[in-house]
């Protein structure tokens, strides 16, 4: 008896197997940089291994796991078919074997996440904790639930990056502030979520002494520039030792990571990092367009509004951590189960109106 595999379903395990090839050759082809946060993984110098905290806590999963004693391209052998099994148990679009820009770009997912699962690294921890969002959205639960027990795993995860614990506040801030009738919901709802981002950090400043980007970002990438050879490292043109500066840094660690034309034109000559902001700029304007969608219509796509509350609340809480463009991409991977749901809800709406 024959077996019958659909096209989407065989596209997609075409570029499991395919990716897979990379994800083990990888280790044997990136350069040493690339591997600075494995090396603190792996052979933890410093002593860091704990319950709570990124490092910490990666060193704690890689010792107890045993996977920190074997080779990376075995190491990668096993992750990448792990995450890759996820994503398929989350679902394949029906469409998914036709070349378009949307599935080209996933395509495009599913290479770096080859890349970046090659190692132990904190993306595989992070991938694992924010698949389970997919599946209770999936589940047979109350949407009231679903969403509730969501936002608080999430804040729940912020054990290992504490940061974390702000998505659930600003995504609930931009669907309280989405209410409010403006010209433009999607651009004023996002703007929104800055300005509860620059008021916490402001605030952050006025109790501690410091502001909160000022503290990480920035302070992380004057320190480390050199040594740790960023190339596409986020400095704000406007120090932010100022409640103006912290601002304006905000909003600019936002429009870097997300909408990264200044970083186009600074690294014109630089193929790897154009590629990255092409990637980059067609993701955030798909999803974008879609929250536009969602926000118009919020009661047919309840359920998908707070998956793109939260990625775009993920998204402003970049604005205000990450150091360099090369780093945003890394962490958007360990994210990748939501954006995956997010660009294909409409091939998944059938099995969550049924449990709602």
């Amino acid at each position: 008896m024959q077996t019958l595999v659909k096209k989407n379903k065989a596209v997609f395990i075409g570029l499991f197997f395919c990716n897979l090839i990379i994800a083990f050759l990888t280790p044997y082809i990136l350069p040493e940089r690339y591997f600075n946060d494995t090396v603190i993984i792996v052979f933890d110098k410093h002593h860091e291994i704990g319950w709570f905290g990124s490092y910490p806590f990666a060193i704690m999963f890689y010792k107890l796991t045993g996977l920190r004693q074997l080779p990376f391209f075995v190491i990668a052998l096993i992750q990448f078919p792990i995450v890759t099994y996820i994503l398929y148990k989350i679902g394949v679009p029906s469409n998914f074997h036709k070349l378009n820009v949307k599935n080209g770009l996933v395509y495009v997912a599913f290479l770096l996440t080859a890349i970046y699962m090659s190692m132990p690294t904190k993306e595989f921890i992070t991938f694992l904790m924010f698949c389970t969002i997919p599946f209770i959205f999936q589940s047979n639960k109350k949407p009231r639930f679903k969403i509730i027990f969501s936002l608080i795993l999430i804040a729940c995860f912020s054990f290992f990056r504490p940061y974390y614990i702000l998505l659930p506040i600003f995504a609930i801030g931009m669907y309280i502030l989405s209410y409010i009738k403006f010209e433009n919901k999607t651009f004023s709802t996002i703007f929104y979520g800055l300005l509860i981002a620059i008021f916490l950090s402001l605030s952050h400043g006025v109790v501690r002494g410091e502001y909160i980007s000022k503290l990480t970002r920035e302070n992380y990438v004057i320190n480390n520039i050199n040594k740790n050879n960023i190339n596409t490292a986020i400095v704000s043109p406007i120090a932010q030792d100022t409640w103006y500066g912290e601002a304006f840094g905000i909003v600019y660690g936002f429009m870097a990571v997300n909408v990264p034309i200044v970083e186009a034109i600074k690294h014109i000559l630089s193929p790897q990092v154009l590629a990255f902001v092409i990637w980059q700029l067609l993701i955030f304007y798909i999803l974008f367009v879609r929250f536009s969608r969602c926000l118009k219509n919020r009661k047919q796509y309840q359920l998908e509004l707070w998956i793109l509350l939260i990625l775009f609340a993920y998204f402003i809480v970049q604005g205000i951590f990450e150091p360099d463009l090369g780093t945003s991409i890394r962490h958007k991977i360990g994210l990748f189960p939501l954006i995956y749901f997010a660009l294909y809800y409409e091939h998944f709406r059938k099995d969550i109106r049924q449990s709602i």
